[in-house]
């Protein structure tokens, strides 16, 4: 049984730089997403780190969060039915060079590091990370 979700979608630096906001949230438009709110942020490298804390103990964490906090983002709440797991088939696979032509990242990632997207892995963690960033 499907029912109505809310997942985090967060428009990366190496995105924004290019100026690609519009494009990608029309993507998702057109994907059936309804954008239920969003922002254009620039975090610190404290919050970046508390944001992707569940990584931790990877040896990307540090690159990873220097990265989240190395310019705007914007971040935005994604509503439909299976939100989660379509906005990961939306992405497609973390390695533009491995994702599935027509995905985001296929289209418009530079690197594994640079991949112009984060969407939630979880409901669990789409909740978690939706009170991140707005929750006031």
């Amino acid at each position: 049984m499907s029912s109505l979700e809310q997942t985090l979608s967060i428009i990366k630096p190496d995105a924004v730089e290019r100026n690609l906001q519009e494009e990608i949230k029309k993507y998702f438009i057109e994907n059936d997403f309804l954008i239920k709110d969003q922002k254009k942020i620039h975090i610190s490298k404290n919050e970046a780190e508390e944001f992707y804390k569940v990584h931790q103990s990877k040896p990307f964490y540090g690159e990873l969060c220097n990265y989240l906090s190395s310019g705007p983002i914007v971040v935005m709440i994604l509503e439909k039915e299976n939100a989660v797991l379509e906005n990961r088939k939306l992405m497609g696979a973390t390695d533009p060079a491995k994702a599935e032509a027509g995905t985001l990242r296929k289209k418009y990632g530079i690197s594994i590091d640079k991949n112009s997207v984060h969407g939630s892995d979880s409901l669990d963690n789409a909740k978690i990370e939706i009170d991140f960033f707005f929750k006031s």
